[in-house]
């Protein structure tokens, strides 16, 4: 891990997946409390129903609050060709990006492992799987899998491979006691494999959300990202058709994993493939809309305050972790905040993510940006 300061750190990246990347983290890191709020203090249908949204769904099911996790993912993906193809045309050894990927996926575990209390040393009742350790694992293979395959036809069988494959392992290998195809917390598959090998505690009780079998549909996704990194870097392809390639593509998906959800649902906890397709899909086509807009169209502004979000997101993301940034917006407005009423809290939010934004400003001027 380290700092940079390169005047030149953006020069080759798309301005747009900055964007939908700081857009996607936008709202773990306070945009859901906001609309919560909003929705509290004026009683509207419209925040309502968007905070409803901005919730898990319990088990099976697909909110938006879903595509989180997988939209990160799919746009690491969409990274790859940019990171490591680029490299390898320019006569970069494998061993050398093989060593690049390695060291990611070391250090990413480990700051899972840290983000997860490690420094507590109560490792029996430790969470040892973690957000940054699947979004290392599942880097770590699409990468290895991009760097060795050459045609591009190839990488499609591949992510088929993955999804099919994940789904007959899901619906058709029994899990001792239970059988095959029991689609709940204690029958998938899933939790049978993370109860058997994971050490310590699981975040679902009887599976782990980020698990090592959620590992492999986590890689598909990530390739799905790659797919669409190729074919936004291809130079004999005009950006309008890009754009409607990779909107094609995400309809595709969402249209295929409607079908199937009537035999497998959708579980993001279990990462299914039908998840993984509706995950997908509106990935290819959110990356397609912003790519439009800012990339082909060029209209950008609106989209500062996301790209300062975007080009340090694992910095952000540790950061609400271990910074106590709502003790600072609480000193700085909370006494405001208390003398408004039913808008207090409100304001508290819009605080917070102010003093946020403004950190990740700092460090944006400052041309610091943690690579991992």
């Amino acid at each position: 891990m380290k700092t940079e300061n390169k005047s030149d750190f953006a020069s080759e990246r798309l301005y747009s997946l900055d964007i939908l990347r700081g857009f996607d983290m936008f709202w773990i890191t306070g945009g859901a409390y906001l609309f919560a709020e909003l929705a509290k203090f004026t009683n509207w249908g419209f925040f309502k129903a968007i905070s409803h949204q901005l919730e898990h769904v319990e088990w099976a099911g697909f909110a938006p609050w879903d595509l989180i996790f997988p939209l990160f993912m799919f746009i690491a993906g969409v990274a790859i060709p940019y990171a490591l193809l680029a490299k390898q045309e320019k006569g970069v050894p494998k061993s050398t990006l093989y060593k690049r990927v390695t060291r990611r996926l070391i250090l990413l575990v480990v700051l899972g492992f840290v983000y997860n209390g490690f420094l507590r040393f109560d490792f029996e009742n430790m969470r040892y799987a973690s957000v940054l350790g699947q979004i290392g694992f599942a880097y770590f293979f699409a990468s290895l899998i991009v760097l060795n395959v050459k045609k591009f036809q190839s990488l499609i069988f591949w992510i088929a491979g993955i999804l099919v494959g994940y789904g007959i392992i899901q619906l058709f290998i029994p899990v001792p006691g239970i059988g095959a195809g029991v689609m709940t917390p204690e029958g998938v598959i899933n939790g049978y494999i993370d109860r058997m090998f994971l050490p310590g505690r699981l975040y679902g009780g009887s599976f782990d959300p980020e698990g090592l079998l959620c590992i492999v549909s986590a890689t598909g996704i990530t390739l799905m990202g790659a797919i669409a990194g190729i074919i936004l870097r291809k130079k004999d392809i005009d950006q309008y058709r890009k754009v409607i390639i990779l909107a094609c593509t995400g309809a595709g998906l969402l249209i295929l994993g409607l079908i199937l959800k009537n035999w497998y649902p959708v579980i993001k906890k279990a990462w299914t493939t039908t998840f993984n397709l509706y995950a997908g899909g509106i990935s290819f086509i959110l990356v397609a809309l912003f790519y439009l807009i800012a990339d082909v169209w060029k209209y950008r502004k609106w989209g500062f305050y996301f790209k300062v979000i975007g080009v340090n997101s694992i910095t952000i993301y540790l950061g609400v972790r271990v910074i106590d940034f709502r003790h600072t917006s609480d000193f700085l407005f909370g006494g405001l905040a208390k003398h408004l009423g039913d808008f207090g809290p409100v304001l508290a939010v819009i605080a917070y993510l102010a003093v946020v934004w403004l950190f990740m400003y700092y460090l944006y001027k400052k041309k610091i940006f943690l690579k991992v």
